[in-house]
């Protein structure tokens, strides 16, 4: 991946992250620990969000810590897994209490369920999860609750 690329996706999330978001953040209770490539025991923290595209729900987006780390974790669902050939996920930690925020541990895959962020040594300060997904004509956004 070029750095252009990775300068490209890091300002379109800072700049979603720092607009407070375009898409809808839908609250849930906690759900049981996803399994973490690189740490076997992670608890989430905070509510569920959701990346929105079309009015629907279309990805879950978690924080979790665990290993000394906070992890972003965003979960594409199935119905709009159906209906792309191909999609660019990412997901960060993003540090801060109030905007702009900054992205930490940017992660974007290709045509992934599950990605996990690469772990933020960010424990001690706010933090919230954010995820992104294409649209038709955009990136849209969703986030979890900032937790101090």
């Amino acid at each position: 991946m070029s750095i252009g690329t990775i300068a490209r996706r890091a300002a379109v999330v800072a700049g979603a992250a720092s607009l407070g978001l375009g898409a809808s953040l839908v609250f849930s209770a906690p759900a049981s620990a996803e399994t973490n490539p690189s740490c076997s025991s992670v608890t989430q923290i905070g509510v569920t969000g959701h990346v929105t595209v079309g009015g629907a729900n279309v990805a879950s987006v978690k924080q979790f810590k665990g290993c000394g780390k906070n992890w972003a974790y965003t979960y594409v669902w199935e119905g709009y897994r159906n209906n792309h050939s191909s999609w660019e996920v990412c997901t960060s930690i993003a540090t801060g209490s109030s905007g702009p925020f900054t992205l930490v541990d940017l992660r974007c895959t290709n045509n992934k369920v599950e990605t996990w962020s690469s772990g933020a040594d960010t424990l001690s300060v706010c933090t919230h999860a954010i995820g992104t997904l294409p649209s038709d004509s955009r990136q849209e956004f969703g986030k979890t609750d900032i937790r101090c």
